[in-house]
């Protein structure tokens, strides 16, 4: 069999499948720079086209929050039965890796029957990360619960973060718990995090929703340094006279650099505090499919990275 480098592949040269699944055909080794994208961004690409467009345009690893209109990713059929080790082919051939996978679990949620269902999603998807050698499962804290005492939700989610931190035990996974919802400040994050105690569970920080929540990067980073393992960076602008679900000043995502958010004051602070985690953009396409294609959002935001983490001293490894 003909060996094929990285470049042919990624131009289309190859006809056949996606992976030249043959020992003779080892995976291309490319210096690259801590990037990743989540699949949020692509949601009509398939699987062949995710990987293309990240090893053509640099990225390192991926997120995976659905594929195509898949969202439960244990039953996608990329991961199910003998295509699982086929994927794990296709990603090895292009140097590629999954930092995470985003399971869509609230642990805020007080219904049994619902709470089962979302303890259900994580526990599977833990299960999956394993196959797949992703380092980490991403939950949601999310919301404080009407009419009950604040004690007793938080409590709620750090006896599902200790139940989930469990099962991923000899796993080689960690929980990590987002930055989402109503849990945006560093003083509520700790308590939850720091009050589970498990040595599975961490924090993905989304570094947009605590800055525009009004915490600066520094503070965040100060107060839960220790425990983050992941980023979500995203720009955005205000959306004047308009208010989001929570009641709160709508915002409107831009490409990187071209907003308000503290983008390159985020990632100075993780370079100094230094951070060994991916710099992945959670570009929310397919909850708002207004906003630019990744077409454009995926490279665009590659280059302006390269060029804050290149100034930050950062280089591609």
């Amino acid at each position: 069999m003909q060996h094929l480098t990285r470049r042919q592949f990624v131009q289309g040269a190859i006809s056949a499948p996606l992976i030249m699944r043959s020992s003779s055909w080892a995976a291309a080794k490319t210096k690259r720079l801590p990037l990743a994208f989540s699949t949020l961004g692509c949601p009509a690409w398939d699987w062949r086209r995710i990987l293309e467009e990240a090893a053509k345009q640099g990225y390192a690893a991926l997120e995976l929050r659905g594929i195509q209109a898949e969202m439960d990713l244990s039953k996608a059929a990329q991961f199910t039965g003998a295509k699982l080790k086929e994927s794990l082919q296709d990603l090895a051939a292009l140097d590629l890796i999954i930092s995470d996978l985003g399971a869509s679990a609230n642990l805020h949620e007080p219904d049994a029957k619902k709470r089962a269902n979302q303890m259900d999603e994580a526990k599977r998807f833990i299960d999956l990360a394993a196959q797949l050698k992703a380092r980490y499962v991403r939950v949601f804290p999310n919301a404080l619960v009407k009419g009950e005492e604040k004690a007793v939700t938080i409590a709620r989610i750090v006896a599902g973060l200790r139940e989930l931190g469990d099962h991923a035990k000899g796993s080689n996974v960690e929980v990590i718990v987002e930055s989402h919802g109503e849990f945006t400040n560093a003083p509520l994050l700790s308590e939850i995090i720091v009050s589970a105690k498990h040595p599975n569970v961490a924090f993905l920080w989304d570094a947009h929703h605590t800055c525009v929540a009004g915490e600066k990067p520094e503070t965040t980073w100060q107060a839960l340094k220790k425990y983050v393992r992941h980023t979500h960076l995203k720009d955005s602008v205000a959306e004047t006279g308009k208010l989001d679900a929570q009641g709160q000043p709508a915002r409107r995502y831009v490409l990187t650099g071209k907003g308000s958010v503290p983008v390159r004051e985020t990632v100075n602070v993780l370079v100094r505090g230094g951070y060994k985690g991916y710099y992945c953009l959670e570009w929310e396409k397919r909850w708002h499919p207004e906003i630019e294609d990744p077409e454009v959002a995926f490279p665009h935001y590659a280059q302006t990275m390269r060029e804050y983490l290149t100034a930050a001293g950062v280089r591609a490894a």
